[in-house]
């Protein structure tokens, strides 16, 4: 059953920036209504038609006001268009209500018109900053801001204010309604600013991938590359000694099968660099990226050093993974990587709160489902009997945890060169060894 924070939690952050950018312009149309409508409603008198007109008028404005908002952040995300014909459907609202809070507090009121200037200059500021919301450029911005004053000013001399009122009301304008738009172009900046470093997050993960790719490729191509060349020309060669019937094109074919087991031999010493990790360094460097990332990271792996080669290398790829996943697919705030030695078996766990975005429980769902990254880890794990479980827990977080059989020497068997060349499944046509993750060894 889901709490009433549920709904915040499964937001990413740059959906939490917006929602509350988005709801802080929602309010300001409650304060608007709270600041002018209710106390010109409170001091006309209830019992008067002009009261209601007043309050009325006011509940249009700030209604106009939150869908200009809504439609204007919309646009700086990108989901529609500039709502042009909504900014100056709103600068004409805010013209002509402005001019309505005069008549209406004149003839309310028994003409003190002194009382409708706080009314006025409201409706003008929350007009002012709202319309700036759509705009991109400063100039524009600051040519709103003052055009409004200019005309508030003129406006308020036409309709019968003295001078030093009507400047008053100009400066009042100029300077709130200036301050609002200034928090309205700051809003707009900080929202794309965190959409922009979430971007710029997930293309750091994919671009250390494809670099370890091209490195991979690199060191293939110059291990095999002269070799297949090699082999191409000595097979040509024999097959035109073959032709004629020459015994040389027995020893050319020979010299091919000695090159073929050279560039087997080659490759698997290349995968196996790729394959074989250092756990410890793996731990040290998960904890780097996720500090750099923003998340806390806490690494208990003290036993790590005790542990057997091709043990060590196993789990080194699971950090590697779990890294990878902390990064792309969740939200997390908190990461925990706990090794630990009990009961004959070594247990690797990689935890983080990142389960509290519903993007990161849809991609978690398919990585348990039928992810490579976690398949891949699977068969990495089976090497060394070794089993692995993922999956959410609690909601709100994701576990991954590796365990691995020790045998009866302990942590020190098999720890010596022996154990750290022991031979692996296939490795090149599996094609994991190109997934390699941000923190891996390099």
């Amino acid at each position: 059953m889901r709490g009433p924070g549920t709904w915040w939690r499964m937001k990413s952050t740059p959906a939490k920036v917006e929602a509350y950018t988005r709801w802080s312009f929602h309010m300001f149309a409650v304060i608007e209504l709270l600041a002018a409508g209710l106390p010109a409603f409170a001091e006309v008198g209830p019992g008067r038609p002009a009261s209601w007109l007043m309050l009325l008028v006011v509940v249009l404005h700030a209604a106009t006001c939150a869908v200009t908002a809504s439609r204007a952040l919309d646009w700086t995300r990108g989901r529609r268009a500039q709502p042009v014909r909504l900014l100056w459907t709103l600068t004409a609202v805010t013209a002509v209500i402005a001019v309505l809070t005069f008549v209406i507090a004149d003839h309310g009121l028994k003409g003190e018109v002194a009382d409708n200037a706080g009314i006025f200059s409201v409706v003008v500021i929350f007009g002012v900053g709202n319309v700036t919301l759509g705009v991109r450029d400063r100039k524009r911005v600051l040519g709103i801001v003052g055009g409004f004053a200019a005309g508030s000013a003129l406006l308020a001399l036409l309709l019968g204010t003295p001078g030093p009122g009507a400047l008053v009301t100009a400066m009042v304008v100029l300077i709130s309604g200036g301050a609002l738009a200034f928090t309205a172009v700051f809003s707009v900046w900080l929202l794309d600013a965190v959409y922009e470093l979430a971007d710029a997050r997930e293309t750091r993960a994919r671009l250390a991938v494809a670099e370890e790719r091209l490195r991979f490729g690199r060191d293939l191509h110059d291990v095999i590359g002269r070799n297949l060349a090699v082999m191409a020309l000595k097979s040509e060669l024999a097959v035109q000694l073959a032709r004629r019937e020459r015994p040389e094109a027995v020893e050319q074919m020979i010299e091919v099968q000695r090159i073929a087991q050279d560039s087997q031999r080659e490759v698997r010493e290349v995968v196996r660099g790729y394959r074989e990790a250092d756990l410890g360094v793996e731990l040290a460097g998960a904890q780097g990226v996720l500090a750099a990332a923003g998340i806390d990271c806490s690494v208990d792996g003290a036993e790590a050093a005790g542990l057997p080669g091709e043990v060590q290398s196993a789990l080194a790829w699971v950090v590697r993974e779990g890294t990878t996943n902390v990064l792309r697919h969740g939200n997390a705030v908190r990461c925990a990587v706990t090794l630990k030695v009990t009961e004959g078996q070594v247990v690797l766990t990689v935890e983080n709160d990142g389960m509290r975005t519903a993007g990161a429980q849809e991609d978690a769902g398919r990585s348990v489902g039928a992810g490579s990254g976690l398949a891949g880890l699977r068969e990495r794990l089976a090497v060394v009997d070794g089993t692995l479980e993922a999956g959410p827990v609690g909601g709100e977080a994701f576990r991954v945890v590796a365990r691995v059989p020790l045998g009866p020497a302990g942590p020190e068997a098999a720890s010596g060169p022996e154990a750290a060349s022991a031979p692996v499944s296939d490795p090149v046509a599996r094609g994991s060894a190109v997934a390699a993750v941000p923190g891996g060894a390099s």
